[in-house]
C-alpha cells in the first residue's frame, strides 16, 4: 500500500499556490541581499511568508468574517511586498525587470 501526502483544502487554491511560488522567488533574490538592504530583505521575507500563511489559516476558518480578516491580512502583506520592491529598486538592490516581475506576480488580473 502506497502512502500519499495529505492534501489540505488551501493547497487546492490557485492563489495559495501562486503565493508559494512568490515566496520561492523572493528567497532566491533575497540570498544576494545583504549590507544596508538586509533590513528590507528581512521584512520582505516575513511579508512574503505571511501571504500564504494567512491564506491557509483564513481558508480553514468557518466564519466568513474570520475568513475575510485573514484574507485581508494576506492582501496587506502582498501590498507590503510591492512597496518593498520599490524600496529595493530605489537602493538599486534589484533592477527594474525584477521589480516588474515581482509586482506582476503580486497583482494578477481578476
Amino acid at each position: 500500500m502506497q502512502m500519499t501526502e495529505p492534501i489540505f483544502d488551501h493547497e487546492r487554491l490557485d492563489v495559495y499556490r501562486l503565493a508559494i511560488e512568490y515566496v520561492s522567488s523572493t528567497y532566491r533574490i533575497a540570498k544576494s541581499l545583504n549590507g544596508p538592504e538586509r533590513h528590507a530583505r528581512d521584512q520582505w521575507l516575513r511579508a512574503a511568508q505571511s501571504i500564504p500563511l494567512n491564506i491557509a489559516e483564513g481558508n480553514g476558518k468557518q466564519s466568513l468574517k474570520d475568513k475575510n480578516r485573514f484574507f485581508e491580512i494576506a492582501r496587506g502583506s502582498a501590498l507590503e511586498c510591492a512597496a518593498i520592491h520599490d524600496i529595493l529598486l530605489s537602493f538599486e538592490a534589484i533592477d527594474s525587470k525584477l521589480n516588474r516581475i515581482g509586482k506582476t506576480n503580486l497583482k494578477r488580473p481578476i
